[in-house]
């Protein structure tokens, strides 16, 4: 298994994992809870591939990410009490896998021919439209659009990787490059408390 196909995978478990919890939050059922557990691991996937035309979507090909999913599922559901206290764990898996859902996105868009700047759109959309679903759905204003520095994480993670595919930089270390940046913005993003600035409405 290469290096963006582990980061995938955990990034899908992370995803199924947060979008339980956050369901749990408001108290949904275990359907509840588990639909919104799946959407939120496949939304961007999903999104991305019908826009690219390329269809069937990626988890529907194999039985793969399905079965990621639902072993994350019912992992979350049988130890609760103790994966609610992991948040730092989940945290680095969440960013490890919106750098490879965002390398992923571009990459596929690449390879329809796809230009740079929409490139990028398709690998921002992989990595966030999945967390913006389980926002909406748990009736939450979507964290990337109000809080943490995300997506701004991911457009600057897919400018250097798209530079660095542009100068020809050998694959392995422009994943590496890309994922170590995208992970390094968001823990100082959280450490120093940053966050870009709110439109501000001042009345008479």
């Amino acid at each position: 298994m290469d290096l963006l196909t582990f980061a995938d995978y955990a990034g899908t478990c992370a995803f199924a994992i947060s979008g339980t919890l956050a369901a749990s939050e408001k108290k949904l059922d275990l359907f509840g809870a588990s639909f919104i557990g799946f959407v939120t691991a496949i939304g961007g996937g999903s999104l991305r591939d019908l826009l690219l035309g390329n269809t069937p979507v990626v988890w529907i090909r194999g039985m793969d990410y399905f079965a990621l999913i639902m072993i994350s599922l019912v992992f979350t559901f049988v130890f609760y009490r103790y994966i609610i206290k992991l948040k730092q764990t989940l945290f680095l898996f969440d960013t490890i896998g919106i750098g490879a859902f965002t390398i992923i996105g571009i990459d596929k868009a690449l390879l329809f021919g796809i230009s740079a700047p929409l490139a990028m759109v398709m690998g921002l959309s992989t990595a966030v439209v999945g967390g913006v679903i389980r926002d909406t759905l748990c009736n939450d204003v979507p964290l990337i659009f109000h809080k943490e520095i995300y997506a701004t994480a991911c457009i600057i993670g897919g400018i250097i990787y798209l530079l660095l595919y542009r100068f020809g930089v050998d694959t392995f270390y422009s994943q590496i490059a890309t994922m170590l940046s995208i992970i390094a913005i968001r823990l100082l993003a959280i450490k120093l408390n940053l966050s870009l600035p709110k439109i501000t409405h001042s009345g008479k």
